[in-house]
């Protein structure tokens, strides 16, 4: 789960980042409206935190422009504005949720969940594919039953793909679900986290495709 943060004060952008991280999230970070909107035509995240109080052009105009043309990309406005107005005005510019600073970052992460449920393809916390489910809520994993240890992007691959079961997904789109922009990948890193998944999970579970991507197949 890919998310773009859009906040312009540093020090708080660089705390939410590193809570996110540890949630599992790839979180990316910008400070103006303007980059926002670039990023999101570009490459689009899966999930946009929006702060009103932006230096170039309000969050609301931004939140105007993101929806002419990505209707269904969900956005949570994270911002200090918390008068009652101010949410009404937000809301009925197409955010999905609104957050008022301050706030706890446990209130943050169960709104990002319900958010993260609604893109998902399953209707519940839980998403099963044969003798796997995976738990959104607690990020957990298990097989058959039995509980089973992941590392955090093992977890966030295994969940692109079972979110994405009967799809392929491509190297580049698995990749940019792992990590962030000043990371360095190198070049067999998705392939060596594919193949501790297949050692915990059975070998036949992540179909590859060649040349493309990689699979995972509902039964």
């Amino acid at each position: 789960m890919q998310l773009l943060l859009v906040e312009d004060d540093h020090a708080l952008a660089n705390a939410l980042l590193q809570a996110l991280q540890k949630q599992g999230y790839v979180a990316n970070a910008v400070g103006t409206g303007e980059a926002a909107i670039y990023i999101i035509s570009t490459d689009p995240p899966d999930i946009v935190i929006l702060d009103l109080g932006l230096p170039d052009i309000d969050g609301i105009s931004v939140l105007k422009r993101i929806r002419k043309k990505h209707a269904g990309l969900p956005v949570l406005i994270l911002t200090a504005r918390a008068q009652l107005d101010d949410k009404i005005i937000g809301l009925d510019s197409g955010a999905d949720d609104y957050l008022p600073k301050p706030f706890e970052m446990s209130e943050l992460f169960a709104r990002l969940r319900v958010l993260e449920r609604r893109l998902s393809t399953s209707d519940t916390a839980e998403i099963s594919v044969g003798h796997v489910t995976l738990d959104v809520n607690s990020n957990s994993v298990s097989v058959s039953g039995e509980a089973l240890e992941l590392s955090r992007r093992e977890f966030m691959l295994l969940k692109a793909l079972l979110e994405n079961a009967g799809r392929i997904l491509t190297r580049s789109a698995l990749e940019n679900q792992l990590y962030n922009w000043d990371e360095e990948v190198s070049s067999n890193a998705l392939e060596v986290h594919i193949h501790h998944l297949r050692k915990k999970l059975g070998s036949d579970f992540i179909k590859t495709v060649r040349g493309i991507g990689y699979q995972v197949k509902k039964p």
